[in-house]
């Protein structure tokens, strides 16, 4: 592969001075107002008071979302949002926050930690343009945006007008500026005053011990088919980082973004870019080649996944764990499937756009003797563009603000004779019929109530949860907030969970999720019980605000000698203390139902918490492996369900009624390579 040239990417990460969480001559004056941004910048002093306790070395689970836009979003603001990064990190402590539609959004607890992800590219622009009184706003192409958050315009018939903002905003800007009609430090100063306050935002809510926030943003690219690329690029501190984040307007080539973050890192700015919504990336997230169309070598492999331990399996856009079409046995693979390109009603490919294949391919990469860039942990988080998370099914409104404010604009009720005609006239490719009556159509009746960013860290702080996402003691939820662990070694006992003193055990002589682990020493190759049989300590914990727990499976994926891989779902402990079906390994039908008339669930059925520690019988000690627990729920309804309920009518029939909520570890890697077998 050629080396790409650093030197103008070092320029543009070490331009001026590195922005400072204390401030820098670069930054407006803190009682400069900042028009059309939503409130002045630096408007309240403020002190962090350290109030952390005594780490713990057995590790609390801590949840939290990374992936959250605001009014600073050119896509937010159009959608009518005006929830600032301080808005947000209040939504993401307990306090209720408003919706474009006026109504009001909390959740049900608070979060541990949150991240504000505001696009890169012309952060901050949409809402000034808007502002008749800012410069930028004289350009004919801002006219749509004038005045279009005003309250009298916050309803669904704003939304031709909405849509129009969107293109038009970068349409006029982007060919603006290429062909110099539009000085680039113009919308470049406004993105530099939104990234300085989204800083300054971070800083203020942080309390370390209590509540972690992290300064983020969105790299927003794609394929030239339209396939998503989209990153978010989290800072482990807010100590020193850039006073402009790297966009798509700096370059679209992920590798690019690479070579920034490491020149950062090399001036002792740590960060880390997290790929999502790769089930709509046509392919594109997880090829076997580079940007430039040559096969993955050992350096693109090594800067990728570096840069990106990490990687979103699910959010409001669909999950990405994996497919029916890629897993034809796993029952549960249609999973909150959005089979679109992200914004298009182009389906996705299926190869190459999720995460379970991405971890096949990285096993065949290997057996290339090429490094794998596919060994990363997983994590939820929602992609809300109103500032605020939505996980909850019962309280769904999406993340379009005013274009999802209600049932009929989500596409779970359908519309009157009068406004299906009026919608079927405006917009008539986001309508579908369906049993004769009008829906909206396209991706949004396939948006998903999810999800959670989980992690295994010592205290609440950044420090820590930064640690844990880069060894990637990470899980993810589809919203509920159940807990996961899971540990792999040699000979871990039975009743490992039994004692007090369990996790520190499994802490002690394993592997958690996410680590490499070697293979075993002294015993022979296919030897799969007593001390070397290879075994997997794990524990879940259901939410106990959301239903009980059905099963707990292992997911695995393994590549043979004649360099196939394969994949197996196999479950490990059922409900009820009822005993796996040796032949199907699967746990006999627990019973668990939903009424559907109100969304009530079976009592008496299904566990508060399910273990176990399980020895893999067809453990190969030569053979690269891959392995990952899942753990599901009872069926409950799903969002579209409940709006059905409150809006007195009857269910749309082409959506999914209920869905089984879960969680997913990172995989815990097998590498044969780490150690010598000895017979």
């Amino acid at each position: 592969m050629m080396q790409r040239n650093r030197k103008v990417l070092a320029g543009i990460a070490l331009s001026g001075a590195l922005l400072t969480a204390c401030g820098g001559d670069d930054l407006p004056d803190r009682n400069q107002s900042a028009a059309g941004l939503g409130q002045s910048l630096f408007a309240t002093d403020h002190t962090i008071v350290d109030r952390r306790p005594d780490a713990n070395p057995q590790r609390n689970a801590y949840f939290g979302d990374l992936h959250v836009h605001t009014t600073y979003s050119f896509d937010a603001y159009a959608f009518g949002t005006l929830a600032t990064p301080y808005d947000a990190y209040r939504f993401a402590q307990g306090e209720a926050i408003k919706n474009p539609a006026g109504f009001d959004m909390q959740l049900r607890e608070p979060l541990d930690f949150y991240g504000v992800t505001d696009h890169a590219m012309f952060m901050g622009v949409a809402a000034v343009a808007a502002d008749t009184s800012s410069d930028i706003s004289r350009y004919p192409f801002t006219e749509v945006l004038h005045d279009l958050n005003e309250a009298d315009n916050m309803d669904r018939w704003s939304l031709p007008r909405r849509m129009r903002s969107f293109a038009g905003l970068l349409a006029g800007l982007i060919p603006g500026i290429i062909n110099g009609d539009i000085d680039p430090e113009e919308p470049l100063s406004i993105t530099r005053r939104a990234w300085a306050d989204t800083v300054k935002a971070a800083d203020m809510y942080n309390d370390p011990g209590r509540f972690t926030t992290f300064v983020a943003y969105e790299y927003t690219t794609g394929s030239d088919d339209r396939g998503n690329l989209h990153r978010n690029v989290v800072f482990e501190s807010s100590d020193s980082v850039p006073e402009v984040p790297f966009s798509r307007m700096h370059s679209n080539n992920p590798e690019d973004l690479w070579d920034w973050m490491d020149t950062l890192r090399e001036a002792g700015v740590e960060s880390m870019a997290i790929p999502h919504n790769s089930n709509g990336s046509n392919g594109q997230m997880f090829k076997l080649v580079d940007w430039a169309g040559d096969p993955i070598d050992d350096d693109y492999a090594v800067q990728r996944i570096r840069n990106e331990p990490l990687v979103e399996i699910t959010q409001i856009k669909g999950t990405s764990e994996t497919h029916p079409a890629l897993s034809t046995r796993d029952e549960w693979a249609d999973f909150e499937l959005m089979e679109f390109r992200v914004a298009t009603t182009l389906p996705s490919k299926p190869e190459g756009s999720y995460v379970r294949d991405a971890l096949r391919r990285g096993l065949a990469l290997e057996a290339q003797g090429i490094t794998n860039p596919y060994t990363f942990g997983v994590i939820g988080s929602s992609d809300t563009h109103t500032g605020a998370a939505q996980n909850d099914e019962s309280n769904f409104s999406s993340k379009l603000g005013v274009l999802s404010a209600d049932a009929q604009l989500r596409g779970s009720v359908p519309f009157g004779f009068i406004e299906g005609l009026l919608f079927n006239t405006v917009a008539p490719q986001a309508m579908t019929e369906v049993d004769g009556k009008t829906f909206v159509g396209g991706a949004q009746p396939t948006f998903g109530a999810s999800g959670l960013a989980a992690v295994w860290a010592e205290e609440n702080t950044r420090e820590a949860i930064y640690a844990a996402f880069r060894r990637k003691e990470t899980f993810a939820t589809s919203g509920p907030r159940m807990k996961l662990r899971f540990f792999a070694g040699y000979g871990l006992p039975d009743d490992l969970f039994d004692s007090a003193d369990g996790v520190a055990k499994a802490y002690a002589t394993g592997v958690t999720m996410g680590a490499d682990l070697a293979p075993p020493v002294n015993v022979k190759e296919s030897e799969s019980e007593g001390q070397g049989a290879l075994r997997f300590a794990m524990w879940a914990q259901a939410d106990a605000n959301s239903a009980p727990l059905q099963r707990l499976q292992i997911v695995k994926g393994w590549i043979d000698s004649a360099n196939e891989t394969h994949e197996e779902v196999i479950d490990v402990a059922c409900a009820g203390g009822a005993a796996v079906n040796p032949a199907s390994n699967r746990c006999p039908d627990n019973g668990a139902k939903v009424n559907l008339s109100d969304c009530s669930i079976s009592a008496n059925t299904g566990d508060a918490q399910l273990r176990t520690v399980w020895t893999d019988p067809d453990f190969v000690a030569s053979q690269r492996a891959f392995y990952y627990a899942r753990v599901l729920e009872n069926p409950t309804c799903r969002w579209n369900t409940w709006d059905a309920i409150r809006a007195g009518t009857e269910r749309r029939s082409d959506l999914a009624a209920t869905l089984q909520e879960r969680a997913w570890s990172s995989p815990i890697q097998y590498v044969p390579k780490l150690g010598v077998v000895v017979e």
